[in-house]
């Protein structure tokens, strides 16, 4: 007995984890739920503790160059204080809410580049700690699916999406992280912008939507960024006409003077102006108003063109001991168990 708990104390004949997500794409602030699945070893052992940790590659362009690294953004304990037996399988079903602001991974079945994890950590007594990764799958809110919709709509087309480290400025951002899908412009926009960024901050109440538009120079002036957000409630998304309110963000957008430098740009924590908004929604950086309008949302082939050409197979590497906000330096080569 005591060669088997020097062994279990190497990592050598100790329990197994494998953590299996119940299919299907998850919400933003909606449940995640699995089972974690555990074989027990060659000698009884005392599972102190069972955690999930959602972890995201994260892009930090803050200081001369560019990194990018692996965050832990939310844990949940779901199990422990129990013996497991030599030999016993045992499954523990759980049921843990994402965070609101948790960011898409894929529209439409399309993958956007958005590498998402959720890492199993099993604390054993005697033992070596185990641990198992897995892929998390995020699905967009409806109210994110109507502005990404309208936009496709309209004939923005995707470029790119990833997660930056930093604060969106005069938000209530709560995650150390923010996603930006990149657009390229309409045709009807192309000749005053080069490339819209859009922002979604998701809260129980509504939804902050960020534009960025890099927009162009003109004969007597300089190109430069011009930033707005409107916010608008997840209720009465049906009931909208999204092609003609978000169009109404963009001419907004464009028709934006200047800011020279005069608002703070994302990750430094300043204020930017506020959009004027469309309709009846509450644009304040801290309401969240439903804006109801006519009309209806439509729908075709070209829903699909806001996520066209996008790269799928994109991987993510196994993390551990991160602390929230915490940026690593390296990442593995793909999703896989981390029984090291």
């Amino acid at each position: 007995m005591v060669f088997k708990r020097l062994l279990g104390s190497l990592g050598v004949g100790g329990p197994t984890v494998d953590t299996v997500l119940d299919p299907g794409p998850v919400l933003p602030g909606g449940p995640l739920t699995g089972q974690v699945h555990l074989e027990g070893g060659k000698a009884d052992f005392e599972i102190e503790q069972i955690t999930l940790e959602l972890v995201a590659r994260v892009e930090d362009e803050r200081g001369d160059e560019e990194r990018e690294g692996v965050v832990l953004f939310d844990r949940f304990t779901v199990g422990g204080g129990f013996r497991l037996a030599e030999g016993e399988h045992r499954s523990i079903p759980f049921t843990a809410h994402l965070p609101w602001e948790t960011p898409i991974t894929e529209l439409y079945g399309q993958p956007l580049g958005i590498i998402l994890g959720v890492r199993t950590g099993l604390e054993i007594a005697g033992a070596k700690d185990k641990s198992d990764l897995d892929q998390l799958t995020v699905g967009p809110l409806p109210v994110q699916e109507a502005v990404l919709e309208a936009l496709g709509q309209l004939g923005f087309g995707f470029k790119s999406a990833d997660l930056e480290l930093g604060h969106v400025g005069g938000t209530g951002q709560r995650l150390p992280f923010y996603q930006e899908i990149e657009l390229t412009p309409a045709p009807q926009y192309a000749h005053a912008i080069n490339e819209l960024e859009v922002t979604f901050l998701a809260n129980p109440g509504g939804m902050d939507v960020v534009l960025e538009a890099d927009k162009r120079g003109g004969l007597f002036s300089a190109g430069h960024d011009a930033l707005t957000l409107f916010t608008v409630g997840h209720e009465g998304v049906e009931h909208r006409d999204w092609n003609a309110e978000v169009d109404a963000w963009i001419r907004q957008l464009v028709e934006q003077r200047a800011t020279h430098g005069s608002y703070g740009s994302y990750g430094h924590g300043e204020p930017y102006p506020p959009g004027h908004g469309y309709g009846h929604a509450d644009h304040h950086h801290d309401g969240h108003h439903d804006g109801h309008q006519d009309g209806q949302r439509r729908s075709g082939p070209s829903t699909a063109a806001v996520v066209g050409g996008v790269a799928a197979g994109v991987a993510v590497g196994v993390v551990g001991g991160m602390v929230a906000a915490e940026i690593v330096d390296e990442i593995g080569d793909a999703f896989e168990e981390d029984d090291d």
